[in-house]
């Protein structure tokens, strides 16, 4: 059995404890949230609530602390996590900077314990079926990747909490919005040497320091032209997530709105099987956000801990995703 705790009780953190409770090698023994009404949430879900962090580990006993505050707190929670002796789960992004990374990976080395970086979209049917056939050579020479990411993000979303939009806390849509589809671009064809964009704020001004929409071009070390374009200025509603490889020997695109279908493909010799995920995403009433496979990684945490199994995202491949946007954003004019 494998006991976690939680510091960060908002909509994430609430996913993060349905799963650990439908989990039967799991115990969820304690939440800790500054927020009066996240705390209120949690005692009223029948959770054992602290006010911080360090009054909740220096109070239970935890194997594993998932990280779900937001985004500027995760270095610093992350390390008292380890600090405390525990295993760290940290939501994306995993930090806001390589430099904040480095620290966090260097106190995972320092204190002994591992860093999960949370990149869910890898277990998306679609995604894993794609990299098996990217790893077996079956595409040959990737040529070209285009990355579609057309979502829509209210005022109701940014006025729900103080740091959203915040530039210093938040970071941008890349962190914020799109990690998880830098991520994938990465896990599916590897690092990016060269990135030149643009970016502006059309619909966004009056509540967000950085852009709302970007596009970029970019060469990958394997040589592959790459093109990234996001927005959440998408009428509405989230309307697509895609991503589409050109290679020498076949064409696909994983699309719908999560990477959560195979909308085409004529691949040499092969023929994957149809794959149409529905109600699969993370729902937050007023919007939605990635997939839902949050129950996924808690069985690999417990896989990792209990059977010494693979670590599906290890605190590397989360800095080399900052890393990545940090090139997006350097090559990047406009505002």
């Amino acid at each position: 059995m494998i006991n976690f705790a939680i510091v960060g009780y908002g909509h994430i953190g609430r996913r993060h404890a349905t799963h650990i409770l439908e989990n039967d090698q799991a115990r969820l023994v304690a939440v800790c949230d500054t927020n009066e009404a996240a705390m209120a949430r949690a005692a009223e879900d029948g959770h054992q609530v602290f006010p911080s962090i360090d009054r909740m580990l220096d109070s239970i006993q935890a194997d594993v602390v998932c990280v779900c505050t937001p985004n500027y707190l995760h270095m610093e929670h992350t390390v008292t996590t380890l600090r405390h002796g525990c295993h760290a789960i940290v939501e994306k992004p995993m930090a806001l900077s390589t430099e904040e990374c480095d620290v966090m990976i260097a106190a995972s080395e320092q204190y002994g314990k591992m860093i999960f970086a949370v990149k869910q979209n890898r277990y998306n049917e679609p995604v894993r079926l794609v990299k098996e056939l990217i790893a077996d050579g079956k595409l040959g020479t990737i040529l070209m990747v285009q990355v579609n990411c057309f979502w829509n993000r209210n005022d109701f979303y940014y006025a729900q909490s103080s740091w959203r939009g915040k530039k210093q806390m938040d970071g941008g849509c890349l962190f914020t919005q799109f990690s998880h589809f830098v991520d994938i671009l990465y896990y599916l064809n590897g690092d990016i040497a060269e990135a030149k964009g643009y970016v502006t704020n059309f619909l966004h001004r009056h509540n967000t320091e950085f852009e709302d929409t970007g596009v970029f071009s970019m060469k990958a070390v394997n040589g592959s032209i790459v093109n990234f374009n996001f927005t959440t200025c998408s009428f509405q509603k989230n309307m697509e997530g895609s991503i589409t490889l050109m290679g020498e020997k076949g064409t696909l695109k994983i699309g719908g709105q999560y990477l959560n279908t195979i909308e085409y493909q004529c691949i040499e010799g092969e023929q994957l099987p149809d794959v149409n995920i529905t109600c699969k995403a993370n729902d937050y009433g007023a919007y939605s956000g990635s997939m839902s496979n949050h129950d996924k990684l808690i069985a690999n945490v417990i896989d990792v801990l209990l059977y010494g199994k693979p670590m599906t995202t290890t605190a590397a491949e989360g800095r080399k995703v900052i890393s990545i946007i940090e090139k997006m954003y350097h090559g990047a004019s406009g505002q």
